[in-house]
C-alpha cells in the first residue's frame, strides 16, 4: 500500500461514518501469508471435527455408552468419512457466505472485476456467472433487494426527502426499519448489511 495513502478511521457514531466506510479503499486487502493460511486451515479443521464428532455413528455410540471420546478415535476410517462429510458441509457454508459477501459488495458498488479479483483472481465473466445477481444496474431511485447472512432487506428511495431507507428481516426473525436518513443507496445498504450480520444466527429454541 502506498505510504502516502491516508485511510480515515471514524468511530461508528462519528458524523460522516457511512460516507467514509462506503468509499472503497484500494487495495481492498493484502495477500494472506503462509501463517495466515495455516491458521485458517486449523480453524476450518476444528469446526469440521466438531461436526464430525456430532454426526459420527461411532461417536454417537460412545456417547450412548457414557464413554469419553478419545481423540485417537479420529484415526478410524469411519470417523474420517464423517470428517469428510463435515468438510463438504464446510464447503457449502463457504459458498453461501461467499455469495452473501459478493452480493453485499456488489450492491455497495463493487464491480464484477473486483469480485473476481477477490475470489482468487477469476475473470470478470466468471464472477458474473458465479454471482449473477450481485451487481445490478438500476435506475437511481429504484428499490434494491438484498439477501445477506440468512436474512433479507429492501433499500428504498424517499423522493420527498431525497434520501434512502431500508426495511430488513434478519435470520433470527428480528425486524428493523430505518428512517430516510442515508444520502446514498450504498450507505443504506451498508447499514442494512450490518443489521443482518448482527442478527445472523436464528434464535436458539429451548428444549421442550
Amino acid at each position: 500500500m502506498d505510504e502516502a495513502t491516508v485511510i480515515l478511521t471514524p468511530a461508528r457514531h462519528d458524523e460522516g461514518f457511512w460516507s467514509v466506510v462506503m468509499a472503497p479503499v484500494e487495495p481492498a486487502w493484502s495477500e494472506p501469508g503462509d501463517d495466515d493460511t495455516f491458521e485458517m486451515d486449523g480453524k476450518v479443521l476444528d469446526a469440521a471435527r466438531a461436526l464430525a464428532e456430532r454426526i459420527s455413528t461411532r461417536a454417537q455410540a460412545y456417547r450412548t455408552a457414557g464413554q469419553p471420546f478419545d481423540a485417537a478415535l479420529m484415526a478410524a476410517p469411519d470417523l474420517q468419512l464423517a470428517l469428510l462429510r463435515s468438510l463438504y458441509e464446510a464447503k457449502l457454508s463457504v459458498d453461501r457466505l461467499a455469495e452473501s459477501a459478493a452480493t453485499a459488495a456488489g450492491r455497495g458498488g463493487a464491480s464484477y472485476t473486483q469480485l473476481g479479483a477477490a475470489w482468487g483472481g477469476i475473470k470478470r465473466q466468471s464472477a458474473r456467472l458465479k454471482w449473477p445477481h450481485a451487481v445490478v444496474k438500476r435506475p437511481a431511485d429504484e428499490s434494491i433487494p438484498l439477501d445477506y447472512a440468512g436474512g433479507s432487506a429492501v433499500i428504498h428511495h424517499d423522493p420527498g426527502a431525497d434520501a434512502w431507507w431500508y426495511a430488513a428481516t434478519a435470520a433470527d426473525r428480528q425486524e428493523e426499519e430505518s428512517g430516510a436518513a442515508y444520502g446514498t443507496s450504498a450507505e443504506a445498504i451498508a447499514r442494512a448489511t450490518e443489521f443482518l450480520l448482527t442478527h445472523a444466527r436464528p434464535a436458539r429454541q429451548d428444549p421442550a
